[in-house]
């Protein structure tokens, strides 16, 4: 969509969200919330050149949640794709039947008022909206292309696990009976590729084949990475993988890559979650004002940074977003929280409903060669297998696969063995955090070292 139809867009999202409102207090609602959205996309998928998904979407929905009762604390809620004038009146009428049926919970209901967005901001300033006009013809040869790249890059590159090309631009409106009401307009394009190598490049053979990818991901076209760069990196990161061994079981230090990296973070604030808090299922339990990491550990959201996935200024209760520090000098400042489980715990919001906003580690300084010398003899960890995670105990067992390191330089590729530890322990012994930044996602972190792990192997 150009200015224009956004504009109208906009404007007729705002009339629909008027409606629902409206009608949610005609029919009995205390407080209503709504979410409303609608885009469009394009996603191919090809396997040897040949197309195996051709998809085009256009969609569009409304979720409505409203609050009943003598105290407003009886919820109910209905979705409908359908935004006809019938359709929302059902809708409507649908949750608010549903509300007369659910018991009163004191903890539910809008967020504060005095919490959500109230200055006049313009989501357009935060740049999210690039919209690719990309026809089929162009998403089958942009991904042919990507395939051809990584197919002809190395004789040992046998056979493609296949190459996607996906763009999605669309509208997120958020609206309460508070008078909130925020808009925000995003794009999101991706190029990926997957292929298999095998050590002598006979694909007739069935040793020592390994696969692996690469992809980019942009919310501005012209930004995503070419699909010959995509397509040869694929190749070149399954070709290092090619003669993997199995080591011994042992106690080491262990390098995660940013992509492995960001599970670790993400552990983390699973544990400090509001939710994990006030149900007393994490093994951080009231850990706010808690030395968890080392001293030069600073974790923090930045929710306003231009074109970057995780920016908003408002979370989807309406609640304003603000750069906010989560860890400083390794002490857990805050939980995350929504209005809910904020309430449960006797606090307010930290606008983290829905999630973190641009959640960033910073960097201790070094890169990826001196966190390779850092490491010195141990483990690189390329790709975590599983989900062996005890949330409540800090438990820690996944499988791996990545490189042995030796005196700094990578030796050779290792497969099939375990990394192990506790939740607790792996915070506490971290010793560095890398510049090799991933930007890929919500949140940004550089390869992580971790002191004295142990690994499983033969």
């Amino acid at each position: 969509m150009n200015a224009s139809e956004i504009k109208i867009a906009n404007n007729e999202m705002r009339e629909v969200s008027e409606q629902v409102l409206k009608l949610a207090k005609k029919y009995g609602a205390a407080n209503a919330e709504l979410s409303l959205n609608r885009g469009a996309g394009l996603s191919v998928e090809i396997h040897k050149s040949q197309v195996d998904k051709l998809e085009y979407n256009r969609d569009q929905g409304l979720s409505l949640t409203v609050y009943m009762g003598k105290n407003g604390k009886n919820q109910g809620s209905a979705t409908t794709g359908d935004l006809s004038s019938q359709a929302i009146e059902d809708t409507v009428k649908a949750a608010c039947n549903i509300a007369k049926f659910t018991g009163e919970d004191k903890y539910t209901g809008l967020a504060d008022a005095d919490m959500m967005l109230s200055d006049s901001v313009n989501s357009d300033d935060l740049d999210l909206y690039h919209p690719w006009d990309l026809t089929a013809e162009q998403a089958i040869e942009i991904t042919r292309e990507c395939e051809a790249a990584a197919l002809g890059f190395d004789k040992r590159i046998i056979n493609s696990d296949g190459a996607s090309i996906s763009t999605y631009s669309g509208i997120g409106l958020i609206a309460n009976t508070n008078g909130f009401t925020g808009i925000m307009p995003s794009s999101r394009h991706s190029l990926s590729c997957s292929v298999i190598g095998q050590k002598d490049g006979d694909e007739t053979a069935t040793n020592d084949m390994q696969r692996d990818y690469w992809y980019s991901s942009t919310r501005v076209r012209a930004e995503l990475e070419s699909p010959e760069v995509v397509g040869i990196k694929s190749a070149e990161r399954t070709l290092a993988r090619l003669g993997g061994e199995k080591i011994s079981t042992r106690k080491a230090n262990v390098l995660y890559s940013p992509e492995m990296s960001r599970s670790i973070i993400g552990h983390f604030t699973s544990a400090i979650g509001g939710g994990s808090q006030y149900r007393k299922s994490t093994y951080l339990l009231d850990c706010v004002d808690e030395k968890v990491f080392p001293d030069f550990i600073h974790l923090h959201e930045q929710p306003h940074i231009k074109q970057a996935f995780g920016s908003s200024y408002f979370d989807k209760e309406g609640v304003a977003t603000s750069n906010r520090d989560l860890v400083v000098d390794g002490v857990v400042q805050n939980y995350i929280m929504g209005s809910y489980s904020a309430r449960q715990l006797g606090l307010k919001s930290t606008a983290n409903s829905g999630g973190t906003h641009n959640l960033t580690l910073d960097s201790t300084g070094q890169s990826f060669e001196e966190l390779l010398k850092m490491l010195g003899t141990g483990f690189y960890v390329t790709e975590l297998i599983g989900s062996g995670i005890n949330g409540i105990t800090g438990d820690y067992s996944r499988g791996a696969a990545g490189f042995w390191v030796e005196n700094g330089e990578i030796k050779f590729p290792v497969e099939e063995v375990t990394v192990a530890g506790n939740l607790k322990d792996m915070l506490q012994n971290i010793v560095a955090v890398g510049t090799d930044v991933d930007l890929r996602g919500g949140t940004r972190t550089g390869s992580i070292l971790i002191e004295g792990m142990t690994i499983a192997g033969a």
